[in-house]
């Protein structure tokens, strides 16, 4: 491992055989203060209820919801799913929970890379991370063998250098950068160099339990109960998924990467610019992922397993670099006010480095800019980075995020975040599906929890009116059980423009033996979904959090003669709200309910 340190604890479980498909049956249990390690090994019908990945970390972060983020016996869940190290389709994602640093959510990140297979065949469906370590340390797992390193020499360094050091080979690698070591509360967790288990502050939370990396690597195999079955079930999701432009398409993400959104929500008059201001970039059209691709040359790459390979690798002056995302596009232009492609490349590559994640922390320049009045020049930009990063100056504020910067500064109107998280690459005026999934969100203002860009924006599977609240209310509430579910399986939710839960209900009863319907995996995510709605009640969330910033109420976007961006209504927002909380099981004050937590399944706390 290059110059690893000398100190280590080791430890090695003797594990018992397991006849179960699909899943190892072992949970690995790391206490840290202790430098214990110990085997959970939970029955069938807890890995089939909680399915994996979300799911199951849900379970164990519910044992401790009402903790603060920071105590102790707060837990780090990373797992797996039942799908993962098989051939089932886009697979090879992990999925990483605690309570987040950021809003005091649950905090939750899918992360691709090669983490969740070598997890996987280690022989481990997932790691449960408790305690707290007095100096720095990093956790190996090879197989049944787990050590704790002394990584007090790694601390400080950020993520390409621990990378250098370590020199992972075919493990897989994930590591906090100084960005969590120094406190910033969206700090991210990189994974195989190019990988973000971002949006939360997942990155804080290993740094407070002084976990500076993980290294994983295993030699077995996943156990598939049908293996033909599965073969056909792959085959199908390869055959939907050829005939998408959306994603395989000359100008799709396999081509382009996701920065093929760009030239959409330019077009749909819906990108945020100048801190949700205006919702139009008239450099835009210089900016696209046409333009990166032309200076960078990128080549694919993607999640190990993964057909679609959206992740894109470019190269200038001899050396690879990540290509950005596209919210990563757009925030360091349009929302900050800047028209620089060398900008945007050297911000995503300083993020990763740094550990950063790159939408919150744009998205808190922007609310700066608007605050002070101060433009951007590239140097001022990435000069700011440093700051945050390190927690010299004004960084220190930036640090905190939009919401208690803004706050800080006497004027919270300008942080757009819902929930305290920082809002992303789509102006909720122009798709009102989304406006809804943002305040709907169990993390906060987040895209994935529903994405109804599929339907508003992509027209997959139907296409529906943008300007709409009609309907809304349930297809936001069924595609956040579906996404739950797919976080849980694992699979990337790109796939899902072209296939559906039909064809991975079929893989998941191939994999694990159990007969299974797209309705049961649905059930299944409506499980998983009101458990987080509870944790978060638990912790004092509410309709009054449930909200958009005032701005889209007030405020129009940057209409056209053919497109209209006026505020949203506030009275039929809060209509579909309405409608959201009867369709999912709440109260009129967007509570859990204890006879719904019940017929699902769940534990019920007095709330």
């Amino acid at each position: 491992m290059g110059n690893s340190p000398q100190r280590s604890w080791t430890g090695k479980i003797k594990r018992i055989r397991t006849y179960m498909h699909g899943w190892a049956g072992n949970i690995l249990v790391i206490d840290l203060t202790k430098k214990s390690i110990e085997i959970e090994k939970p029955g069938l019908d807890i890995f089939n209820r909680y399915v994996g990945g979300k799911g199951l970390g849900g379970r164990y972060l519910r044992q401790c919801a009402t903790l603060p983020w920071d105590h102790p016996d707060m837990v780090i869940c990373i797992f797996t799913g039942p799908l993962t190290g098989t051939i089932s389709p886009t697979s090879g994602r992990a999925h990483i929970l605690s309570k987040s640093p950021l809003t005091g959510l649950v905090g939750d990140s899918s992360v691709g890379g090669k983490l969740a297979t070598r997890l996987k065949r280690a022989g481990w469906d997932g790691i449960v991370i408790k305690g707290k370590s007095k100096t720095p340390v990093g956790i190996t797992i090879k197989d049944n063998r787990v050590e704790f390193k002394e990584a007090s020499g790694l601390w400080g360094l950020d993520t390409n250098a621990v990378h250098k050091q370590i020199r992972p080979g075919n493990a897989s690698l994930a590591s906090i950068g100084p960005a969590a070591e120094n406190g910033v509360r969206f700090a991210s967790i990189i994974v195989d160099r190019h990988f973000a288990a971002g949006r939360s502050g997942l990155g804080l939370c290993l740094a407070q339990k002084k976990i500076k990396y993980l290294l994983v690597d295993g030699t077995g195999h996943s156990k598939v109960k049908n293996p033909k079955k599965l073969k056909e079930a792959r085959e199908d999701i390869l055959r939907l998924t050829a005939a998408s432009p959306a994603l395989m398409g000359q100008f799709g993400f396999t081509c382009l990467g996701t920065g093929a959104v760009y030239d959409l929500m330019d077009n749909r008059r819906m990108m945020p610019t100048d801190n949700f201001q205006r919702t139009r970039f008239e450099h835009a059209s210089r900016l696209n992922a046409a333009a990166y691709a032309k200076t960078y040359g990128p080549k694919k790459h993607g999640c190990l397993g993964c057909h679609i390979l959206c992740k894109k690798i470019g190269t200038r002056n001899r050396q690879s670099m990540a290509m950005p995302e596209f919210e990563t596009m757009s925030h360091f232009t349009a929302l900050i006010g800047c028209a620089n492609t060398d900008l945007v490349i050297k911000a995503n590559e300083r993020c990763n480095c740094f550990g950063m994640d790159t939408i919150s922390v744009a998205s808190t320049l922007a609310c700066r800019r608007e605050i002070t009045g101060l433009d951007y020049t590239p140097d001022k930009v990435l000069s700011l980075l440093d700051d945050i990063a390190f927690g010299k100056g004004e960084g220190k504020d930036l640090a905190l995020g939009a919401k208690k910067y803004a706050k800080k500064m006497g004027a919270p109107q300008a942080a757009m975040a819902v929930k305290g998280m920082e809002l992303p690459a789509y102006d909720p005026r122009g798709a009102y599906g989304m406006a809804l999934g943002y305040a709907l969100s169990t993390r906060g203002g987040c895209h994935l929890r529903a994405y109804p860009i599929s339907h508003e924006i992509f027209r997959k599977p139907v296409a529906t009116d943008r300007f709409s609240f009609s309907g809304k209310a349930r297809i936001i509430k069924i595609a956040e059980d579906l996404n739950a579910v797919v976080d849980s399986l694992i699979a990337c939710k790109f796939t899902f423009f072209a296939a559906s839960l039909e064809e991975y209900a079929t893989a998941y009863e191939a994999v694990t033996g159990i007969e299974t319907s797209a309705q049961d995996l649905l059930k299944k995510g409506e499980c998983i979904y009101y458990n987080e709605r509870i944790m978060n009640a638990l912790n004092g969330f509410d309709a009054n959090d449930d909200d958009l910033p005032d701005r889209f109420f007030t405020e129009a976007g940057s209409s056209t003669n053919n497109i209209c961006i006026p505020p949203i209504n506030r009275d039929v927002f809060l209509d579909a709200r309405k409608k959201y909380y009867d369709i999912r099981g709440l109260t009129i004050n967007g509570m859990p309910l204890k006879d719904k937590a019940q017929t699902l399944g769940l534990l019920w706390n007095n709330l």
